[in-house]
This record gives C-alpha cells, structure tokens and sequence, in this order.
C-alpha cells in the first residue's frame, strides 16, 4: 500500500518504533516524508463517467435524512476510468457505505447496463444478511436503465439517486473509487486481463488489511462482519 496515507502509516508503524525505542510522533513522520518527497500529490481526473442528461426515470435521494447504522443498508456504487497500454477502461465499484467494503466489482471497456450490472451481482451475492437495502447512485444512464432497475428490484433493493450532478451527494463512492486507483493501482497495466488481475488483488488488499480513519483504524472487512454478526445476533 505505497500510497496509504501518513496518518494511518503512522498508527501502523507507532507499536514498531516505540518498541524500538524510536521516537518519532506523527508530525515527525510527516516532515521525514516531505523531506524525503515522498507525500504523493494526488492526480486530477480528465474521462467523464457520468451522463445525467437523459429521458430515464430518475430516483429521489433517500440518504438526505438517513442515518447508516449497520452493514447492508445502504450500497453506493460510481464509475471511474482506468488508462492501460489497451486503451481506457472502466472500473465499476459497489460499496457498503457503513463498513466501506468494497462488495462488488467490474472492469470492462465499455459502460453499459449490462456492465455495472455484473458488479451490481457480485454484490448481492456475497451479503450477509437479508435486512432492506438501498442502492445510492448518481443519476447516469447505466443505473437509469430498465435493465438496472430490474435487477434491484428482483433483489429487493430500494434504489436512491443524487439530486442533479452534484459530486458531494455520492462523495463515499467516488472516495472509494479515488482510494483504488490512486493508492493501488499504480502500475499501468497493458491488457485488460491485467488489469482486471490487479483489480482483483488490490480489493482483497484494500477490504482486509487497508485501516480507515472513519472506522477508528478498522479495516472494511473487520467492520462489516463484526457489525453483521451483532445485527445477527440482535
């Protein structure tokens, strides 16, 4: 995880260098890497992903008002690109917002319904519960579709979409999508097929080992099977 970010670095490396004798708080941490160049500008985005302007029906935000208190209430799936030696392609990402596992995954060179659908279905195979669901979206063409719809409403999932283009109403999904790309995949791949391998290897990365602030250093999947099994249980 070259790009995990100092202040999980730090609580990381903290039990190490204490039990070494190194003092060295988090501010010293982030001076040695400065000084070292080794804090990591992240890199702008320049492939829209997103087509809001459309015919299709439209879903009312249903997370204005929502509090997420338990794994698999809410799901919020993006589109982001990834550039390899074959061309642009386009990765797929849907994440459970409470425990911010990455639960569904799809990478392909096209868009299509069909596309994120496959992702949409990795998804809902690997829950752990049966509780309702609601599947958070911008308001592209690709979730717009019958075809999407149809395959939430067969797996009895509550669709919700932003209100417009409006970036920071599916923040969580475009962070996760930002995490992937910019602190995993790093490397550019030149087929298809490596790239959907490094996919593969850095959600299993990301999900067990990668810790997250908003979790109080937790790592995705150590949240999301602790919870379920409390909501299990209860």
């Amino acid at each position: 995880m070259p790009r995990l970010g100092t202040r999980k670095l730090y609580y990381l490396l903290k039990p190490k260098l204490e039990a070494a004798g190194i003092k060295l708080g988090r501010d010293g941490l982030f001076d040695y890497l400065r000084n070292h160049n080794l804090l990591v500008k992240k890199p702008r985005n320049y492939h829209k992903t997103t087509d809001s302007k459309h015919w299709m029906k439209k879903h009312p935000n249903l997370l204005k008002e929502l509090v997420v208190s338990r794994p698999e209430q809410v799901f919020v799936s993006d589109i982001t690109y990834v550039e390899t030696d074959a061309g642009v392609h386009y990765l797929s990402l849907v994440t459970d917002a409470y425990s911010r596992k990455i639960m569904g995954h799809d990478v392909s060179q096209s868009m299509t319904a069909a596309d994120i659908g496959r992702a949409l279905k990795q998804a809902t195979t690997g829950r752990l519960s049966q509780d309702p669901l609601i599947h958070h979206s911008d308001r592209g063409s690709q979730y717009c579709s019958q075809a999407y719809q149809t395959q939430l409403a067969s797996s009895s999932i509550t669709p919700s979409m932003t209100d417009g283009y409006d970036c920071y109403q599916n923040a969580l999904a475009e962070r996760i999508n930002g995490i992937l790309k910019h602190e995993f995949l790093l490397t550019k791949c030149k087929t298809g097929e490596e790239l959907k391998r490094a996919v593969r290897q850095s959600i299993a990365i990301y999900n067990e080992y990668r810790p997250h602030l908003s979790l109080g250093m937790k790592t995705p999947n150590e949240v999301h099977k602790k919870a379920s099994c409390k909501v299990q249980l209860a």
